[in-house]
Order: C-alpha cells, then sequence, then structure tokens
C-alpha cells in the first residue's frame, strides 16, 4: 500500500539527500519546512551546507514540475509541498505558530483526509448486502494516515498524544550496540596449528567458537578483524593475530613503542598495530571505546613516532579535528583567529600531549614553562595542526596523519565527507565513544561513526577495534567507575 509521509525539517538537516529514500511512497513538505531551511540556508557549518544541498535539490525537483501538484522522485514515488490545513484544530497545549505544531496539523489533516477518502472508497465499492452489514463488519482495515519522520523525538511524542503515526528517518541507521561490529573475537585453534601460528599463520576456517555445552560452530571472519587465538588443549595460552586473505597472522607491530609507549592489554596491541601500519595499507582507521582507554593518546604516540623519533617522510604533519556542536554553530562567532576559536575545544589533546612529550611520570609537571615550550613548538613548527571540522571541507588532505576525535558527533553526511577528502598517503583515525554523544539529532546508532564502522566493515582498506571497559588505563577509579556507572 502507498504510504504519505510528512518530512521535518531535521531530516533534511542530517541527511539532505533524505527525500530520495522514500521508494515509491508520497512524500509531503509542509510549507513551514521550506520557511525553516530558507532561514539555515546561511548558517555556518554542517547546518548551513545541508541546508542549501537541500534546497538545490527541491529546486532540481521544482523545475521539473508543480511542487504544488507533485513531482517524481527517482525512488519511484512523488512529492508535494503543502500549504493547506492551515484550519485543522490542535489541543489548546499546542500554540499553533511554532513551528512543529504547524507540521502536525498538516499531518493530522492529511489523516483525515485521507481517512475520508477511503472511507467514501469503500461506501462505493459495498454490495448490497454489505451495505446492510453492522458497522465495523466486512470491512477492509482503515491504514490511511501522514506518518510523520522526524529527528525529534519530542514531536514524535507529541505526534503520539494526538493520534498521529511518527517515525524516526532510518536509513542510516545500523544495528544496536549489541549487534555492532566490534573488530575483533576470541577464537579456539586445534593445538597442532596453533604451535606453527607464527611460522604459517592460521587459515580462518581452521578455528571455531564454543557455546556453554562445548559445541563446536565455525566463525565468520572479517578482513581485518583482530583475533585472540586460545589453544583448545589450553586456553591459558593465547596469540595475537590479524585476518588477511582468508589466514591469521602474527602482528607486525607487537614488539614496537611509539614514543617510548608500551601496550598494557591485547586492545592496545590490536590499536598499535592498526595505527602503525602505513597509510598504503591501513588508510582508514576505525576506534570505538569508553573514556580511558587511550584510543587518543595512542593514536597521538604512533603520530609524534612517525614524524618525531623516524622522520622517515612518510607523513608532512599531524592533522587533528574534534567535531562538536560548537565547530558547526558557534566558531564563527568567537573572537581570534581560527586556532585561537578551536583551542578550548583542544584541550584534551593537549592533555594527551603532556604525557607524551614528558614520559617521566615524577617529574612531568615540575617545570609546567618548559612542558608548555615543548608543546607549542610542535605547533608552531607545524607538525601538529589542529583544525575545525567545516574547514576540512572540501580539501585534499595529502601525506597527513588525521584524527578525528570525539567522531560519534559527527553525522553520516560529515563523516563520508572527511573519508573521501583522503588523498595520497593520508591517514585518516576516526576516534569516539557512541555512548557519549553531544548533538541532539544523534544516538548511538545513526551518528557517523557507527555508521562509518558498519559500512566500511570488510573493507581490506579499513582497520576496525573496540575497545572493552576493563581496558580502561586512565586511573583505578575511571575504571570502577566505567563498569558501576
Amino acid at each position: 500500500m502507498i504510504k504519505t509521509y510528512v518530512v521535518d525539517t531535521n531530516v533534511l538537516i542530517q541527511a539532505p539527500y533524505a527525500l530520495n529514500c522514500f521508494e515509491d511512497n508520497q512524500v509531503v513538505l509542509p510549507v513551514v519546512v521550506l520557511e525553516e531551511l530558507d532561514n539555515l540556508k546561511k548558517a555556518e557549518g554542517e547546518r548551513g551546507n545541508n541546508a542549501r544541498t537541500a534546497i538545490r535539490l527541491l529546486e532540481q525537483l521544482r523545475v521539473s514540475g508543480d511542487l504544488l501538484k507533485g513531482v517524481g522522485l527517482p525512488g519511484g514515488g512523488t512529492l508535494r509541498v503543502e500549504k493547506n490545513f492551515v484550519d485543522v484544530k490542535l489541543p489548546r497545549d499546542l500554540p499553533e505558530e511554532k513551528a512543529d505544531n504547524r507540521i502536525l496539523k498538516v499531518c493530522k489533516g492529511l489523516s483525515e483526509q485521507i481517512s475520508g477518502w477511503m472511507e467514501d472508497e469503500r461506501e462505493e465499492s459495498k454490495s448490497p448486502e454489505e451495505a446492510g452489514q453492522p458497522e465495523g463488519k466486512g470491512q477492509p482495515e482503515d491504514k490511511g494516515q501522514g506518518i510523520l519522520v522526524t529527528k525529534d523525538i519530542l514531536l514524535r511524542i507529541k505526534a503520539q498524544i494526538i493520534g498521529i503515526r511518527a517515525e524516526d528517518f532510518t536509513t542510516e541507521q545500523v544495528s544496536d550496540k549489541d549487534g555492532q561490529y566490534q573488530g575483533r573475537t576470541e577464537v579456539y585453534v586445534p593445538e597442532e596449528l596453533f604451535q606453527e601460528f607464527k611460522k604459517n599463520g592460521i587459515p580462518v576456517d581452521a578455528v571455531y567458537t564454543a557455546n556453554s555445552e562445548g559445541i563446536h560452530s565455525g566463525v565468520k571472519l572479517e578482513e581485518n578483524e583482530f583475533v585472540i587465538l586460545k589453544a583448545d588443549q589450553s586456553t591459558k595460552k593465547t596469540q595475537l593475530g590479524r585476518v588477511e586473505n582468508g589466514v591469521i597472522r602474527e602482528l607486525e607491530f607487537k614488539k614496537t613503542r611509539p614514543y617510548g609507549v608500551s601496550p598494557r592489554n591485547a586492545g592496545q596491541y590490536f590499536l598499535q598495530e592498526a595505527l602503525m601500519q602505513p597509510a598504503s595499507k591501513a588508510p582508514l582507521v576505525i576506534i570505538k571505546g569508553m573514556a580511558g582507554t587511550s584510543k587518543t593518546f595512542y593514536s597521538l604516540a604512533v603520530g609524534l613516532e612517525k614524524l618525531v623519533n623516524n622522520p622517515n617522510g612518510e607523513y608532512r604533519r599531524i592533522l587533528v579535528s574534534r567535531p562538536n556542536a560548537q565547530f558547526d554553530t558557534d566558531i564563527g562567532f568567537l573572537p581570534g583567529t581560527e586556532q585561537e576559536k578551536i583551542s578550548p575545544l583542544m584541550r584534551p589533546i593537549i592533555d594527551n600531549l603532556e604525557q607524551l612529550i614528558d614520559s617521566n611520570e615524577e617529574q612531568r609537571y615540575s617545570n609546567e614553562k618548559e612542558l608548555s615550550d615543548k608543546i607549542e613548538e610542535l605547533f608552531d613548527r607545524g607538525m601538529i595542526q589542529a583544525e575545525a571540522l567545516n574547514y576540512i571541507r572540501g580539501r585534499s588532505i595529502v601525506k597527513t596523519y588525521l584524527i578525528i576525535d570525539e567522531a560519534q558527533n559527527m553525522t553520516p553526511n560529515q563523516v563520508k565527507g572527511i573519508i573521501t577528502r583522503a588523498g595520497k598517503d593520508t591517514k585518516i583515525i576516526l576516534l569516539g565513544d557512541p555512548n557519549q554523544i553531544d548533538r541532539p539529532y544523534l544516538d548511538e546508532k545513526t551518528n557517523g561513526l557507527s555508521y562509518a564502522a558498519e559500512y566500511m566493515k570488510g573493507s581490506p582498506l579499513c582497520w576496525q577495534l573496540t575497545m572493552t571497559a576493563e581496558e580502561c588505563e586512565r586511573s583505578l577509579l575511571a575504571m570502577d567507575a566505567i563498569k558501576r556507572l
């Protein structure tokens, strides 16, 4: 059955191509959505860019026909702009001048209109015998209504209150947290193969898992997936490996100590392996994990190892960005240069650099001025640069070690823009925790970090890893809080 979807502005702001995702159904845009797009078209950052993209798409559709009567969409459906239903009544608690409530009026008016049409069709199609039946018997179910599609949870709740069906825009959603790709797994290996692992590797079809009853089953491993191998005759024996072309191989950089940092757990060995690989082999690394699992710390350590300790020309610089709502909305209004504007948001990066530059924990902060000067020198020499996310758009980034910290605050559209900016010999590292999101219309299933992880799974050019709570190394208190809170 053809459905009618009423699309909210925030859907187009997050996914400006969303109008093409409704297959052969009818899509309705209330006039108030056009007004909101008009107000946003000059906005800075992602919101303004997406508003302009959506407006350009609407213009392409406008020239193909009459938007008030409806025009065809690429997916087979139709789009029309709805300017009626201004007289539809809402509960007194919902002010009619508010944009969200104007959208609700359109949804309510459409639902009443569609229900009326379907009722007329049923009456016309009744046989004389059916016409004499009591109401509700022998009649098809009425499924006609305007379905509201919005990223706004509260608007979905208000829609339900007045009897309007409302849905989230799910095209970009990935699996729930428990179903998302982890980039790592534990498997059992026959003892004889385990002994030959370092020399020959182990075919992926030779490993298996076992349930609580001891029943063995095969396991599907993705390209570049990290593996903890356990000998099936003695599970205390373990080895660490990675899938490559159907074979689990030993880690190449297991004995490396980037910038003097030593891995303390399996997750950090895997993290080190992904980061140390050259951009030609691992141009995209996606690391998810809770705070304190050394994601940013280790990424900076490897970057400094490549640029300072072993400057072989692999990278020209380390470029760091931390996307969040302030980058997209407030940065243009802050005083000072770009670096002065974003410096408060880069403070977590500075904290990690302080620990890396002065590795002596007992003497680290004995001379604050000297430590500060060393870090400032890295920035002054251009070895480390910090940029706002919206300033990276449209660039071709070459021979750069690019760290996107807090990447869970990116939209899917942003992450696509960043990854496609990768030029020759650039390595992109996406770091973040999908449970710590600061943007209003993103969650753990719709953020750019989770989106990239899901759709890049299995790519030979993407290495992924999810750090566990047990791998928190910040402090005993931090680890305890992660488990308890």
